[in-house]
């Protein structure tokens, strides 16, 4: 007798739920994070939602942080753990960084989400890590505390310009290798220029 195959499916994790949320607000907004449909998505029933979390706000909670982890916490890790001086640093940081801004859809709908106040929280503490790097690094290439807080807010700006940028209007963006670097030089010359 021939036993029927049975489908044997991977039980979902929390990071898979807070992933399918995050993919629901790059692609809507915070409104498309909503049970059903993400459990749908999963391929998945709403109780494994409720084996993980006892709400919607939970979940978004989980999502802001794993967000948060992977664009600020791991990378300043990351950054820090570098043999570098603080100029190598700063280079390799704006690499990785508008790499990161250009290829994550989630701080952009994040930042159009800033009124929420559990977004608003995600975005402040964000924004304090990195700048608080940026001033480090400032810093350690001997400027002045407050000339390093000034730039690093400049350097910030212009991040955050060059992620608007990269998922508004991206032909704008140097496409052609040479000029990226020549456009990303730029950035750093202007930055760290006496």
């Amino acid at each position: 007798m021939e036993v029927p195959e049975q489908k044997t499916r991977r039980r979902l994790t929390r990071d898979d739920w807070a992933d399918a949320a995050l993919a629901a607000i790059a692609e809507g907004g915070l409104a498309a994070v909503a049970v059903e449909p993400l459990a749908v998505g999963l391929g998945t029933t709403k109780g494994s939602f409720y084996w993980h979390f006892a709400n919607r706000d939970a979940l978004l909670d989980a999502a802001l942080a794993r967000w948060e982890e992977r664009t600020t916490t791991d990378v300043i890790g990351e950054i820090t753990a570098l043999p570098d001086e603080p100029a190598g640093r700063l280079r390799r940081l704006v690499t990785r960084v508008v790499a990161i801004a250009e290829r994550d859809p989630v701080g952009p709908a994040l930042l159009a989400s800033a009124a929420d106040p559990r977004v608003a929280a995600a975005l402040d503490r964000v924004t304090r890590a990195r700048v608080g790097l940026i001033v480090t690094l400032f810093e350690g290439m001997g400027f002045a505390p407050d000339a390093a807080h000034r730039r690093a807010l400049l350097a910030y700006s212009a991040y955050l310009g060059h992620a608007e940028l990269a998922h508004s209007t991206p032909g704008v963006l140097p496409a052609d290798p040479e000029q990226r670097q020549a456009y990303l030089d730029d950035v750093l010359t202007a930055l760290t220029a006496r």
